[in-house]
């Protein structure tokens, strides 16, 4: 007689197996002879939610990692995307400890019935703009002014590439970098969840574009065309991830399946429909206030 055991851990879609025993959201299987399993295709949720409105959003400064707190109208931002969620069920939320993005994330866990755990995970941070921080944001160099010279006199004209960045910072293929860890770390260890599994992540405009692209890239027939970026304060884009092949053994979270995954909304702000007003005439006529919003919204990392 085969004496030799074998265990697996997983959402189980085919058992060909002698004994089953039943875990909390798992089947976990022992058998003293061959045994046939195959992964369900379950599907996780996924929604990348950008934080409300900053203190230094209207202010258009450099500001990644400056630790700017939400400004009134983002407070309010916050608390209607958390009331807009609370018939959404989400079981965990990740967030960016700054700030901004932090506070966003408590709103959307307070709006729950039953508030899923609220985990800070760095990755999840805006892109750093080193010496820049706290700065004016420059569209474009002063005429005749060297690099050198903008930066002896505090100004720091945007770069639009992906290499470039500010001494000190971070450049955008370095954001993406961070990203990709993100998505190992936030995202992964939660393949083989119940169905339906809800995953929260509050960052930030520039990072969610990189976040999206970088789940995109599990999955060899997604479109990379598609534009990601440019989302309002407290809008939300959502993917879902499946997993169709078949698998025995737990899950590699270092080295996944390939992935199915759609991306289903993108740039939602429903829920700031109704909220109240507040005068921008000051912003909204100001070319400079405009395309910072825009950069910050993650519109030029294309």
């Amino acid at each position: 007689m085969n004496k030799s055991r074998r265990t697996w851990l997983g959402n189980i879609h085919t058992i060909n197996t002698c004994n089953l025993h039943v875990l909390v959201g798992y089947y976990h299987i022992t058998c003293s002879g061959p045994v046939t399993v195959t992964w369900l295709s379950t599907m996780i949720i996924v929604t990348f939610i950008r934080h409300g409105e900053s203190t230094d959003n209207p202010k258009a400064v450099w500001g990644g990692w400056k630790d700017a707190p939400l400004s009134d109208l983002g407070g309010k931002q916050a608390r209607a995307l958390g009331e807009y969620l609370a018939s959404t069920k989400i079981d965990v939320i990740y967030s960016s400890p700054l700030l901004r993005a932090h506070h966003t994330g408590k709103a959307v866990q307070d709006g729950q019935p039953n508030p899923p755990p609220l985990i800070l995970n760095p990755n999840l941070r805006e892109q750093h703009f080193g010496i820049a921080e706290g700065y004016p944001w420059c569209y474009t160099y002063p005429e005749g002014m060297s690099t050198d010279e903008c930066y002896k006199n505090n100004i720091f004209p945007a770069f639009f590439d992906r290499s470039s960045k500010f001494p000190g910072g971070e450049s955008v293929d370095e954001l993406e970098e961070r990203a990709h860890n993100a998505i190992k770390e936030c995202i992964f260890p939660h393949l083989a969840e119940d169905d339906g599994f809800h995953i929260a992540l509050a960052s930030h405009g520039l990072c969610i574009g990189e976040l999206v692209h970088s789940l995109l890239s599990y999955d060899s027939q997604s479109s990379r065309n598609e534009s990601y970026t440019g989302l309002m304060n407290t809008a939300w884009t959502r993917a879902v991830i499946s997993l169709d092949s078949p698998h025995q053994g737990p899950l590699d979270s270092n080295n996944p399946q390939p992935l199915n995954v759609k991306v289903t909304h993108i740039g939602r702000e429903d829920h700031l429909i109704d909220l109240d007003k507040i005068d921008t005439v000051d912003v909204l006529d100001d070319e400079t206030k405009m395309e910072a919003l825009a950069f910050f919204g993650g519109a030029h990392t294309d």
